[in-house]
C-alpha cells in the first residue's frame, strides 16, 4: 500500500494521517521546548540557592564574629556591668561616603580654640 493509493482511495483518512503525524511533530517539538526550559529554570534556581545559602552563611559568621568581638570587650572592660550587649536592630549603617577626592581635607587651623596648640597629625578619611 503507497500514500498515493491511499490518498485517492480515501482522501479524508489521508488527509487524517497528515494531520496527525503534523500534530505529533508539533507535540514533540513542544514536549523537547520544555525540557529545555525546565532544565534552564532548575540551573537558575540552582544558582539562585547557591547564593542564599552563601548569604545566611555569611550572616552566621557575622553573628558569630560580633558575639565573639562583644564577650571580648565585655572580658578587658573594667565595669563589665555597664555595657550593653548588642542586637542587629541596633546597628547603625552610614551611606558610603562621598569621593575622597571632592571633599578638602582637614587642616590644623580648622581645630578650634586651644587645641591649636596641640600637635594633631592629620588623619586621612578611608582606611
Amino acid at each position: 500500500m503507497s500514500s498515493r493509493r491511499v490518498a485517492r482511495q480515501a482522501p479524508v483518512l489521508a488527509g487524517l494521517h497528515r494531520m496527525a503525524d503534523g500534530l505529533l511533530l508539533a507535540l514533540g517539538g513542544s514536549m523537547i521546548g520544555l525540557a529545555a526550559l525546565t532544565l534552564h529554570w532548575q540551573g537558575a534556581w540552582t544558582h539562585s540557592f547557591q547564593r542564599l545559602e552563601a548569604s545566611q552563611l555569611l550572616e552566621h559568621r557575622f553573628h558569630e564574629s560580633s558575639a565573639v568581638l562583644e564577650q571580648h570587650h565585655m572580658a578587658m572592660a573594667k565595669r563589665p556591668g555597664q555595657l550593653v550587649p548588642t542586637s542587629i536592630q541596633k546597628l547603625i549603617y552610614l551611606p558610603a561616603p562621598d569621593s575622597v577626592a571632592a571633599k578638602p581635607t582637614p587642616t590644623r587651623a580648622s581645630v578650634p580654640g586651644d587645641a591649636r596648640s596641640v600637635p594633631v597629625p592629620l588623619i586621612r578619611p578611608g582606611y
